[in-house]
């Protein structure tokens, strides 16, 4: 079953390959039937690894059988698991979504895609810090490329500054690696938090310089204030599809701010141990409450949507601070909500823009949509789960942020600032669904209908909110149990680097 670990990275390569091999090449109907078959066996086998991981344990797979910590390792638990059934229960929803049309106005869109989702599941996977790099960069190329599909001034100009800040995050990331290697000498994640723990106060100053600079590229690719400005502009002027699989990118940042600053930089790293918390706290509460002002100020849908993802961000950044098997487990469960429900709107918002002839998604009047039953439904119940109203997962999701601060020192702060944040986004949605729906002008055209793989993209996405509500009891005891399982720091060690001597 170790075999089973790569298939996650492998099956979107070879995906992408034989998409552009002919005869599959030349058919848009072939290329759209093998890349949602893929994404729909990539979930089946991220699900099947996450049950096993559930009963079996940590596991990892050591490339040309040469063991951690000295070859390139691909680690899976329950975490990275849970990641890898999100990114492709995800990218499900939006390739089908894609594959409405959406993929032939502009070149390589479904290799492009596969090959994001393979950086993604890479990212999630692996074991040592440098294949993290490797891996960013991966699904980063593609990235580029997808977010100026189908082309356009707007897109052309938000992907300019999108490569420049994510190559400045490259560089510094480089940077971070070189000083952590040199000091440490590893940059498998299980030997750092060893080497951690028995480091020399002369290399103190240069590990806490290499650590600090990781959380500057991870802040940047988290979107936290004030590195995230880049981001409204950039998932505004995305395709529909592209904006939707977008969504799970920030959670990368966060992801490997999770992993990276419990592992190596945990309760076992001496005087480096919290090193990240006393900034984390902080811009986290600023990105939420920015991010619900930015969803209140918007003049457009789709820039709506893009700060509620900075909101889902600010919210998840905060509770990484707070160290805990109750907050981590909480971060779980909200990122599965929160990346979910934001994909769902941003394809929506593409549905409602398309219908409303030039104002496009812009909150003004304009023509009444040609369906606004069925979108106006899809808006509302969206809507409720985001905003945290019950008795859909946002509610839930945001029980378990409140419960998780509890008795931590400023819970008070993250309280308030959290239930403002959801006030400010339910009046956000509030004015932007009744502009939407009701102030309405001009003559209404008939020919622009949702089509049926666009309208299963949206329900795809949209059900994991009432699937989340449903089976809320076994989902939250899962990412409890990945919680402790990410904080068993000495047990992780002990299954990776058995000769250690670290006793579990």
């Amino acid at each position: 079953m170790n075999h089973l670990i790569l298939v996650p990275i492998l099956l979107p390569f070879l995906t992408a390959l034989l998409i552009m091999l002919p005869p599959i090449h030349y058919s848009a109907q072939r290329r759209r039937w093998l890349s949602m078959i893929s994404t729909a066996l990539l979930l089946v086998v991220s699900v099947v690894l996450l049950f096993t991981i559930k009963q079996q344990g940590l596991t990892f797979y050591a490339l040309g059988n040469w063991q951690p910590p000295f070859g390139i390792i691909m680690v899976a638990d329950l975490v990275s698991c849970i990641m890898l059934c999100l990114t492709a229960f995800l990218a499900l929803g939006a390739i089908s979504y894609g594959s409405a049309g959406e993929d032939e106005k502009g070149s390589f869109f479904h290799p492009l895609f596969q090959f994001q989702l393979m950086g993604i599941n890479g990212a999630f996977l692996t074991g040592d810090l440098f294949n993290l790099f490797v891996f960013f960069e991966v699904l980063l190329i593609a990235s580029y490329a997808l977010l100026i599909h189908a082309g356009g001034k707007n897109k052309t100009r938000a992907a300019v500054h999108y490569v420049v800040l994510n190559l400045t995050g490259s560089a510094v990331f480089l940077l971070a690696l070189a000083i952590l290697y040199g000091t440490l000498g590893t940059l498998n994640i299980a030997d750092m938090a060893l080497k951690v723990t028995q480091l020399p106060d002369d290399n103190l100053m240069l590990v806490k310089a290499g650590a600090l600079m990781l959380l500057i590229v991870f802040a940047l690719k988290a979107a936290i204030l004030p590195l995230q400005f880049w981001l409204p502009a950039t998932y505004a002027s995305a395709s529909a599809p592209v904006a939707a699989l977008f969504a799970v990118m920030t959670k990368i940042g966060v992801y490997a701010l999770l992993r990276v600053f419990t592992t190596i930089f945990g309760e076992q790293a001496g005087p480096l141990q919290g090193l990240a918390n006393s900034w984390l706290w902080p811009f986290g509460l600023a990105t939420m409450l920015l991010g619900a002002i930015g969803v209140l100020a918007s003049q457009d849908f789709r820039k709506l949507v893009a700060n509620l993802v900075l909101v889902s961000v600010g919210s998840l950044v905060v509770l990484v601070a707070v160290q805990n098997t109750a907050a981590h487990a909480a971060v779980l469960y909200y990122t599965v909500h929160s990346t979910l429900i934001c994909g769902a709107l941003f394809l929506l918002a593409d549905l409602i823009a398309t219908q409303r002839g030039k104002a496009q998604d812009r909150l003004v009047a304009a023509r009444r949509v040609n369906q606004p039953v069925l979108l106006g439904t899809l808006f509302v119940l969206c809507a409720i789960s985001v905003a945290g109203l019950p008795p859909l997962s946002g509610f839930i999701g945001k029980v378990m942020l409140l419960q998780a601060a509890f008795g931590v020192s400023g819970q008070y702060w993250l309280w308030a600032i959290l239930l403002l944040s959801s006030l400010l986004v339910l009046i956000g949605l509030s004015r932007a669904g009744s502009t939407l729906f009701w102030r309405v002008s001009g003559m209404q055209k008939a020919e622009e209908r949702v089509q049926p793989l666009q309208l299963f993209a949206v329900l795809w996405l949209l059900s994991a909110s009432l699937l989340l509500m449903v089976f809320a009891g076994p989902l939250t005891e899962l990412s409890f149990a990945a919680a402790r399982q990410l904080a068993d720091v000495l047990g992780t060690i002990q299954s990776i680097l058995p000769g250690s001597g670290v006793l579990p």
